[in-house]
């Protein structure tokens, strides 16, 4: 019986023209200080939304250049808002799309274990115990060049450049110092926030104005085939719901709406 009446529903259905919704799949580049933070969006998007999304932490430089080649994305989250930027400058970004979604911010990070008192600030990274210090790397990972900025502004980076060990992400850098590679870290306010280190390490804020600042971006990709679905995904991110789980994972966000 029951299996008549879905016979005759989708009969119905076929014959008034009505279309029937099909859940996609969607595909993020993401910066990977939005690591934690996103798998908890994305939770709550699926949930209400019924699509899927397939999350790729990386460098921002690196995926800048992957979809430059034509990486199969559908959305761009960069740390770096220069770099969606350049794409919708080459021709392949939607120029419309563009979204500045969070400020980010960097800490000086030790495990709770460690002897090293982050509380003396950047000058903690002076301390001759220290073997190695964990930034993401400069040439590719926007965070890496803001470590790199705020060590230079405490005149203390010309004494430790060769005790730094660059992570390919500023997820890798933290990894390094959480797992015992590298004594401390500069690394991103939203990992040293997430419950899988918030309870592992101490951290120190780094001042915003001794680097330049990390306005992150986001950019719907040209040759995205779930165009649609992005621009819905973006849209969760601005609401409320998506803005209030950013900034509890310390980014600067835009005011929900």
């Amino acid at each position: 019986m029951m299996r008549l009446i879905l016979v005759l529903a989708v009969y119905l259905l076929a014959a008034t023209g009505a279309k029937v919704a099909i859940a996609e799949e969607i595909t993020i580049a993401a910066a990977s200080d939005l690591n934690f933070a996103f798998r908890e969006i994305v939770t709550e998007y699926e949930h209400t939304t019924g699509n899927h999304v397939r999350l790729v932490f990386g460098s921002s430089g690196n995926f800048y250049a992957q979809i430059q080649q034509g990486a199969p994305f559908d959305l761009y989250f960069s740390a770096d808002i220069g770099y969606p930027k350049k794409l919708i400058d080459e021709g392949l970004a939607m120029p419309n799309s563009l979204y500045q979604y969070a400020t980010g911010r960097i800490v000086l990070w030790v495990p709770k274990e460690s002897s090293l008192a982050v509380t003396k600030g950047m000058d903690a990274l002076l301390d001759p115990a220290i073997k190695k210090i964990a930034i993401a790397n400069p040439k590719h990972a926007p965070y890496g060049r803001a470590a790199v900025a705020a060590m230079e502004h405490f005149k203390v980076y010309d004494t430790v450049k060769d005790r730094l060990v660059l992570g390919e992400n500023v997820s890798q850098a933290a990894q390094f110092v959480e797992s015992g590679a590298a004594d401390i870290g500069i690394i991103a306010l939203s990992l040293a926030l997430a419950p899988a280190m918030s309870t592992k390490g101490t951290y120190w804020e780094i001042p915003t104005e001794t680097h330049p600042p990390l306005e992150q971006g986001a950019v719907i990709v040209k040759a995205s085939k779930r165009a649609d679905s992005a621009k819905q995904f973006l849209e969760f991110v601005k609401s409320r719901q998506g803005v209030a789980i950013m900034t509890r994972y310390g980014f600067v966000a835009p005011e929900s709406r």
